[in-house]
């Protein structure tokens, strides 16, 4: 996974502290109007590997024609 600038807006409030949000900062302003707070690297890397071992439990090997040895999910 290559390393991208984030796209949101920054704080000007120094940040939010145990999930204390400043009226007037305009990252805390989108959040306390519904924005999605941003997922770190280890939130994306988990959710990767949730979705990966879901496709694997739900892969059948007659139904897809994988042979002997399957590499269905061989990258």
């Amino acid at each position: 996974m290559a390393w991208t600038k984030s796209t949101t807006t920054k704080h000007t409030c120094g940040g939010v502290v145990f999930g204390k949000k400043t009226k007037g900062c305009p990252r805390c302003d989108e959040l306390l109007a519904g924005a999605a707070p941003t997922k770190w690297g280890s939130t994306i890397a988990r959710e990767r590997e949730e979705a990966f071992m879901r496709a694997l439990k739900s892969h059948n090997c007659k139904s897809h024609g994988c042979l002997s040895i399957c590499v269905a999910f061989d990258n």
